[in-house]
């Protein structure tokens, strides 16, 4: 396993997975053409380093998500879901401007349909 690391864009968040320490950090907006395309590299990271380390935990400061967007962060969040479940040790840290309830709102949701740590912290 490698780190992976996708640059950010205007309409595309900038994503590190990181093995030391074991992270996924994405920030910016999410509203790319092809949010699959964007996403997949990320999820089969993600899928690898839970096999092999059995723990992940992700960062997240994103400010805008468009509908596929939220689509895959759904996939994302159910692969760790899946590996909350079989004891693998997962967490989610959403942070979000304070000027910017909407995401925080958009975070409540994921975290209703999960089991795993899952925690919306205000920042600024």
């Amino acid at each position: 396993m490698t780190d992976l690391k996708i640059s950010g864009s205007t309409s595309t968040p900038s994503i590190e997975c990181t093995l030391h320490p074991t992270r996924v950090h994405m920030k910016g907006d999410s509203y790319p053409e092809n949010a699959f395309e964007l996403y997949q590299p990320v999820l089969q990271w993600m899928e690898a380093q839970l096999a092999s380390a059995g723990e992940l935990t992700m960062d997240l400061e994103l400010v805008y998500l468009n509908t596929s967007s939220v689509r895959i962060m759904m996939d994302l969040f159910d692969t760790l879901e899946e590996a909350h479940k079989r004891g693998c040790r997962v967490a989610v840290h959403w942070y979000y401007d304070v000027r910017n309830e909407r995401v925080a709102e958009l975070a409540g949701e994921f975290r209703e349909d999960l089991t795993l740590p899952f925690h919306i912290q205000p920042q600024g």
